[in-house]
Order: structure tokens, then sequence, then C-alpha cells
């Protein structure tokens, strides 16, 4: 009841956005107009508040009450997350953020609402492990909480992961990576990736005509690899290297999760792994396709922008990823669009299924390349 409330309310936003978009149309016709909206012009702004974002609370909520009862209900996280939200994805409308006077206790107690909810559904998820040991619903538990780690664990932490080193929340990001074995996260994105991104050198941009699968696999060992560089470079070399002590720490992790049953040791690990993988389907869509050369300064239109609201409100305002590269220190609240930003054709939740095939993915992708290079 409560969704179908909230794709009512979509659609009825959605279809007040068409009917502005036609009267502005009317009013201003313009014969390039598909250019100009690869290219993020027309900006919509809408004050917003922090309260759509209590949204992000369905999957948790979702996945812990699926797998507590147990069943082919451990599975409703992971469809409602990839099957429903892409559908949702597509209604939803667009609008440019505009807030003012917002202060960041609400917008904390998102983040920390939101880890709370993550270790929830990993311990339920072991819970689950040990009652029923290893078999197809702690198969699709493990694919549920993993959806979970990605949203309330992985985009969390990467919000939290810009606060000032050894903060709350900047602890709390390190417990979510630890959670999804992978710490060296915040050394790459914060040091590598932000220097880097769009180059030739960013392991976590994908150049045009490149694949998702093939992106994922190549990324994941030179991210780590140019982590550890980081620090080696600042003198910490092989066991002084905080890359080092994570690995460490997280083999005692899987080790302690061994100790307590294989079972939960495999179901631990499918979280993780879909986690990472949703983690680098972000970071793909991202970056794809765009580039500037080493040294060249970076602008909006060197990452992709979405305004959709569900993707917005549901991932901590994670699709207004150019805001966030042009100033990496400003918080989720403060984000907003930018009109020269190029636009991905749709929110998060659908543009993975198009990427899930590259032959698709690549043929939707190369018109907005093709315009957003013919405008630079």
């Amino acid at each position: 009841m409560f969704t179908h409330n909230v794709v009512t309310l979509l659609l009825q936003l959605r279809l007040k956005e068409w009917v502005h978009a036609y009267l502005s149309s009317i009013a201003d016709f313009n014969p390039t107009l598909h250019e100009v909206v690869v290219l993020g012009a027309f900006m919509q702004e809408r004050e917003e508040s922090w309260y759509p974002h209590l949204l992000g609370f369905i999957l948790p909520i979702i996945t812990i009450g699926g797998i507590v009862q147990g069943g082919w209900w451990c599975f409703a996280g992971f469809v409602y997350a990839l099957g429903l939200c892409p559908l949702i994805d597509l209604i939803a409308p667009k609008s440019s953020p505009k807030r003012s006077n917002s202060s960041s206790i609400p917008w904390n107690g998102l983040l920390l609402s939101h880890a709370v909810f993550m270790y929830s559904a990993i311990g339920v998820l072991i819970w689950r492990a040990s009652v029923d040991g290893f078999g197809l619903t702690v198969v699709f538990a493990g694919l549920s909480v993993g959806v979970v780690s990605g949203v309330s664990g992985i985009i969390n932490a990467h919000e939290a992961g810009h606060r000032k080193k050894g903060s709350f929340m900047w602890r709390v990001a390190r417990l979510n990576l630890l959670l999804v074995l992978y710490l060296h996260f915040t050394t790459e994105h914060n040091h590598g990736h932000h220097r880097h991104y769009a180059t030739e050198n960013d392991p976590a941009s994908s150049p045009r005509g490149r694949g998702m699968w093939t992106q994922i696999l190549r990324t994941i060992p030179l991210q780590y690899i140019s982590a550890w560089r980081t620090h080696s470079k600042k003198g910490k070399k092989l066991l002084s290297n905080p890359i080092f002590h994570g690995t460490i720490l997280q083999l005692g992790l899987l080790a302690t999760l061994l100790w307590l049953s294989t079972a939960v040791l495999l179901a631990v690990l499918i979280q993780a792994i879909l986690a990472i993988i949703l983690l680098e389907y972000v970071n793909y869509l991202q970056h794809y396709g765009l580039r500037r050369e080493v040294g060249e300064k970076h602008t909006a239109m060197h990452s992709w922008e979405y305004r959709g609201v569900w993707s917005r409100w549901t991932l901590l305002e994670l699709p207004l990823h150019p805001a966030h590269h042009l100033k990496a220190s400003t918080p989720m609240w403060d984000l907003r669009s930018y009109e020269d930003s190029p636009q991905l054709p749709s929110g998060y939740y659908a543009c993975l299924w198009l990427a899930i095939f590259p032959p698709l993915w690549k043929r939707i992708m190369a018109k907005r390349l093709d315009a957003t290079q013919s405008s630079s």
C-alpha cells in the first residue's frame, strides 16, 4: 500500500513535469532540443527537505523483513531494488534540489540510520545462514543484503568518508567498508580517483567502448594497487602500509566468520561481492566515456549527472555527481545540478539493466557522448 502511494505521487509529479515541458517547448521552440537535453539545460529547481530521503529505508526494511520471514521472501530486497526500482526510475520526475538553511543534523541522522540498517541486515543474514545452513534461501538473502550494503553501506561510506579523518562519521564509514571487505576504497577514492578521474590514470574511469564487466574485472585489482602505492609514496611501505593493515583486518573477519560456520562465511561473502560489483558499476556509470587530458582542469562536463528524484532520494544524492567532484567536501545536502553537465539516459537503477548488456549500453551512450564532445 505504501509503495503504491509512492508510485502514484511520482506519477503525478511526472505528469506535471511533462505538462511544464510541453508548454515550455511551445513557448520557445528549439530545433536543437535533443542536444540541449543531453547536456542538461532547462534545469527545473524545486525546494526540497530531507524527508523524501526516508524512502531510502524501504529497501533495508523489505530485506530484513523478508529474511526473517524466510523462504522465497529472502529474495524480496533484491527483487524490489533491481525489479521495481528501475520501473519507478522511469516514471519519476526530474528536478534540481534547492535547499535553504539546511541543518546537518537530520542528514547525519540519515547516514547513521542507514549504517544501523546495514548492520542489522548483515546480522539477520548471519542468523538465517546459521538456521538454514548454506542453500538457496541463504544465497537469496545474501543477494538482498548485498544491495543494502551497496546503498546503506558503501554509498553511505562514500559520503562519510569525505568527513574529517578520525571523526565519528568517518569511523562509521570505515566500519561499513570493513563489512564489505573494501577498506582500501577510502584511500583510493579520496586520493586517487578525485585527482585523476576522467583521465587514463584513473582505474575507476572507463573509456568509451569498454563494457561494464570488463571494467569491473580490471578496476578492482588496479584500485587496490593504486591505494597501496598512495601510501608507499608517503614512506609507508610493506608492514607499515595502512592497506596491508586493512587486508589483515579483513582476513581476520573472514576467519571469524568461518569459525562460526561455512554457511555464515559464504553468506557474508555473497553480500560483499555484490556490494562491490554495484559500487564499481556506479563508478563505471559516472564517468563512462568522458575524458580529459592528464593535468587538464576538471569541469562539470567530466561526470554524468541525473536529476530524477527516485535515484536522488534513495541513493543519498549520488546522481548529482559533477557537483561532488567540483568540490569533494560539499555534503550531500548542498549538492546541486549544473546546466552544462552531461545527462544519463535514466536513473541509476534503470541504467544498471542497460550496462549489464554492453552492446546495448554502448549504443545508447554513443549519441550522448557525441553530443557532449560536439559541444565542448
